[in-house]
């Protein structure tokens, strides 16, 4: 699915300037529903009532669905029947626009309550850098369990390579690059928190595969069969499975990715996965999810000019190079993973609440 196949009004979230004094905007999506732009207002002023502000909104979007589910359609046909059932295609397009923003207020939510700043939209100032937002690794950090952590540290790896400990010097990247890799992070942050969630109960529960207590020897060659860098060039797209799992959707550049994969149980755990289970859990769920990724990097990065040309490849000459930190680089990272976690956590929630998901 091609993140740019639509065209999204892309600005800052409003300000909180008329009724707290500040400028700082909140995230780079602004919300257009007037379900979204109530949460929005609710996020500058009382975040901690989010929540319950969203659970409200879902029961009303469901009371809405049942009532349009029991209405009968016009037993007449012709222009009455066309009318009826636009209206209702209507109607159905505004709930599920309502509740992607659901979905994204509280995973804005998530960053404000662990108290980290979501990175604005990235515009490069008279020299070209675009970094200047605070690192707030270790924060991001702690919103993972340490096992998921390994793991988040070899995907920074294989983009960083050997610069993962180099936070000071400044590169200049292709700008749909640095966005593939945003959203392919968030994939992987959201494929992450899935599979974490699934063995943190089996190892409370006491019940993880033999095989996790025995020497893990054969993990990194596992591992380096299976990740293999395509590097090509493409329009930032949302992954259909997570980009270690299949192929990477793109990258900072060919030389960029590393070989520093290394053991860990969580990773032997995934590799134990029969392949169906991998690709179910490789999968985003629902389309609301799959959106709010798009719109979100959209957001962040702009809309791309891309153009095909008659061979069929894509012609990059429009492509704007940015200048960024290596330490920038693990920022956004480790944002893009942290809001795919956030994302599968409140997706969840809101299935129990409003039951959308069909994957």
């Amino acid at each position: 699915m091609d993140f740019w196949s639509r065209r999204f009004t892309v600005v800052r979230a409003s300000s909180s300037s008329d009724s707290l004094g500040s400028t700082a905007p909140i995230a780079p999506l602004q919300l257009e529903s007037p379900v979204g732009q109530f949460l929005s207002q609710i996020l500058m002023s009382h975040p901690h009532l989010v929540p319950a502000a969203a659970e409200q909104q879902l029961e009303q979007l469901q009371t809405d669905r049942d009532a349009e589910k029991q209405k009968e359609e016009p037993s007449a046909s012709g222009t009455d029947l066309v009318l009826y059932r636009r209206i209702a295609e209507v109607k159905a397009n505004e709930r599920r626009k309502a509740l992607e923003e659901i979905l994204y207020a509280l995973v804005v939510q998530r960053f404000m309550d662990a108290n980290v700043s979501l990175i604005p939209t990235i515009i490069p100032d008279p020299s070209g850098r675009v970094d200047s937002w605070p690192s707030q690794d270790e924060k991001l950090q702690q919103l993972h369990s340490s096992e998921a952590y390994e793991m988040v540290q070899n995907h920074l790896a294989l983009i960083l390579g050997n610069r993962l400990g180099d936070s000071t010097s400044v590169a200049q990247i292709s700008k749909i690059r640095v966005g593939q890799v945003y959203a392919a992070s968030v994939m992987y942050g959201y494929f992450l928190k899935r599979v974490d969630q699934r063995f943190q109960l089996e190892k409370t529960m006491k019940i993880l595969p033999h095989a996790l207590d025995e020497e893990e020897r054969n993990v990194q060659q596992v591992v380096g069969d299976e990740i293999r860098p395509t590097g090509g060039e493409a329009s930032y797209q949302t992954p259909q499975s997570h980009p270690e799992v299949s192929s990477w959707s793109g990258g900072v550049s060919a030389g960029a990715f590393g070989n520093g994969i290394k053991a860990s149980r969580l990773r032997t755990y995934v590799m134990s996965f029969d392949q169906e289970t991998l690709q179910r859990y490789a999968t985003i769920r629902s389309k609301e999810a799959v959106s709010i990724i798009e719109k979100h990097t959209e957001a962040l990065f702009g809309r791309p000019e891309i153009v095909i040309t008659p061979e069929g490849t894509i012609d990059s000459s429009k492509d704007e190079s940015i200048k960024i930190s290596f330490g920038g680089l693990k920022r956004l990272v480790l944002e893009a993973v942290t809001f795919g976690s956030f994302l599968w956590d409140v997706e969840s929630y809101v299935d129990s609440r409003y039951h959308f998901v069909l994957n």
